[in-house]
């Protein structure tokens, strides 16, 4: 598709256009990467400033052919009309109580991406510091014991105050869920906690002992991670590149 083809095929009065692309965009890498699950999940960023107001995925549309348009408009103070039709239930509840309850928490990414989810599955949810990856993780992951049922209701509601000040939320007996200011900041958390979980259960599957590093390196790595400049910016911006060329009308 051409320049001018993509730019008719875009609708021109779409509002927050450019946070439903960067939406678009972390959907369809997710997929590329096989951490969805069929066309469950979901991704939403608050548009108001109390969080009340967000986007996410419209229900049924398969990550991998997300675009800006399938992205809805809801009030987390309104249940919208569709809902189990266009709104995923699940999706309304939780990203409405995680949004509301936590104003830092803009842009929320829920999956139960494979590693992720298995360490979740463990009563044992740590992550020892065994590499550089691993390593930005240290005592930086909440961690929730308490599931009880899918994210409805109440439970959408407890499972907002776990949180706290962290962007990871490893969700027991469920997946994970990582936050950030801006879909770049959430979707690298989302990468890179993956790739700590498949390290570790690589490195566990050898059966050899583990190179746990000391308290100090692991402190200092993770610190050194929070303050490399402009990592997740560039990372992002090299995955639209990619969809720019390859799948432009994820822009649409």
């Amino acid at each position: 598709m051409s320049v001018s083809q993509l730019s008719e095929a875009r609708p021109a009065d779409l509002p927050h256009r450019q946070e439903r692309e960067d939406l678009a965009c972390a959907f369809r890498w997710t997929a590329r990467l096989n951490m969805h699950e069929a066309v469950a999940n979901h991704f939403s960023v608050a548009v108001s400033n109390d969080g009340n107001e967000f986007l996410v995925n419209r229900y049924g549309r398969h990550f991998s052919k997300m675009r800006a348009s399938d992205i809805m408009l809801v009030d987390a103070r309104v249940e919208p009309e569709g809902m189990g039709d266009v709104i995923d239930p699940t999706a309304y509840c939780i990203h409405g109580a995680m949004h509301r309850n936590n104003p830092q928490a803009r842009c929320i990414l829920h999956v139960h991406s494979k590693y992720a989810t298995a360490l979740s599955a463990l009563k044992d949810t740590s992550i020892p510091p065994i590499d550089q990856t691993t390593m930005r993780y240290y005592n930086r992951v909440a961690v929730d014991t308490g599931f009880d049922g899918m994210g409805l209701g109440d439970e959408a509601e407890r499972l907002s105050g776990v949180l706290g000040n962290r962007s990871v939320l490893l969700m027991g007996q469920h997946g994970v869920m990582t936050v950030g200011e801006t879909v770049a900041k959430a979707f690298d958390e989302l990468y890179y906690f993956e790739r700590a979980c498949e390290t570790l259960f690589l490195a566990l599957s050898s059966g050899r002992d583990l190179n746990v590093a000391s308290d100090a390196v692991a402190e200092k790595t993770a610190q050194q991670w929070s303050e490399y400049p402009g990592a997740a910016e560039k990372h992002f911006q090299a995955l639209r590149d990619i969809l720019d060329e390859e799948e432009p009308d994820y822009r649409n």
